[in-house]
């Protein structure tokens, strides 16, 4: 995949104009308020044994999400460990959920203890409940357009819910240090990410967005060439003649472009310069904007969608030292 959007030079001044909103604020303030009023208890079940692991404890984690609709998570930590351990809250790419925990060792081998958030609709253990008529349509595949005619009604605004409320959990999860909550994923998950971390405030103490998606809307469904842009595109192009501000408009409510403005946790970004899926000018667009004053960027010259691959944890782990958040021996 050869370069196809801006070069290094370029991407590291580009910050263009993204005015959030007006209503930005007390929108996502009320739809969490709305959901936080109908949550029910965490609910924890030991499920080690069934996964035959030795050195890693599986909790299965259900916590109150949109709604007060139940999510799933994975919570994994080094077995033996003792005394609160700092987590990382992982949010995970399009398309997939929570799938098995033995999918996610290595935040626990490196001593932390890692909340993995399963992805309403997208795996098997968290349905969209959300998705009926009273919700907006699902007018192409996948998730990109379900609900896409009003904020109110589009998907990832219950996705984004389950996010943040993820970071609630945390504090009713044994053996886990409120103190220090980090944020990750990649694609999607560094979407919601940035999110998260715009929307949880103090109770972030770190964000890790990898090639993030769910930025810089109005630019990525023009210059994105594969990937779930392309679903939107579609719409559009069915749509063009009366729909496209009015689509545009709702996705600004959710553009982590503008819920970085409003981060300040320390972030680590990370970027592939060949990405064709969510093209490096959108990601430098949001960390561009990033409000937090300690923000750092990996860029991987020739990274594609992958980044930097199995080099980047290495660099998250080096960075979460240089924090003070690294697990007690």
């Amino acid at each position: 995949m050869p370069l196809t959007d801006f070069g290094l030079d370029e991407l590291v001044d580009y910050r263009p104009q993204s005015a959030a909103p007006g209503d930005f604020d007390s929108f996502w303030e009320h739809t969490l308020a709305d959901s936080r009023a109908q949550a029910g208890e965490v609910r924890v079940q030991r499920v080690t044994e069934q996964f035959r692991l030795r050195t890693v404890e599986v909790d299965d984690v259900r916590f109150p999400g949109w709604n007060g609709e139940p999510v799933a998570a994975w919570l994994l930590r080094p077995r033996g460990a003792e005394g609160a351990l700092p987590v990382v809250v992982t949010y995970l790419g399009y398309g997939g959920g929570r799938g098995l925990p033995t999918e996610h060792l290595f935040w626990p081998s490196a001593g932390y203890a890692q909340l993995i958030v399963d992805s309403r609709g997208q795996g098997h253990d968290t349905p969209d409940r959300g998705a009926g008529a009273s919700e907006g349509t699902q007018w192409a595949g996948g998730l990109m357009t379900r609900g896409i005619e009003a904020p109110e009604t589009y998907y990832y605004r219950r996705l984004i819910t389950d996010c943040a409320l993820a970071v609630d959990a945390v504090a009713e999860l044994p053996g886990l240090d409120p103190a220090r909550i980090v944020l990750a994923g990649g694609s999607q998950g560094g979407g919601l990410t940035l999110a998260a971390a715009g929307l949880c405030g103090d109770s972030v103490a770190a964000a890790m967005p990898d090639v993030p998606f769910l930025c810089h809307f109005r630019n990525a469904v023009q210059i994105s060439g594969e990937g779930p842009y392309e679903e939107v595109v579609k719409y559009l192009r069915w749509h063009s003649r009366h729909r496209v501000e009015q689509t545009l408009a709702t996705l600004d409510y959710f553009d982590g472009v503008h819920f970085a403005q409003r981060a300040t946790a320390p972030a680590l970004f990370s970027v592939g310069l060949m990405d064709p899926v969510c093209p490096p000018s959108t990601v430098y667009a949001a960390f561009n904007h990033y409000a937090g004053e300690d923000r750092r960027i990996t860029v991987w010259p020739f990274g594609d969608h992958g980044g930097g691959y199995g080099s980047n944890p290495p660099a998250q782990l080096e960075w979460l030292d240089g924090l003070g958040l690294t697990p007690k021996p």
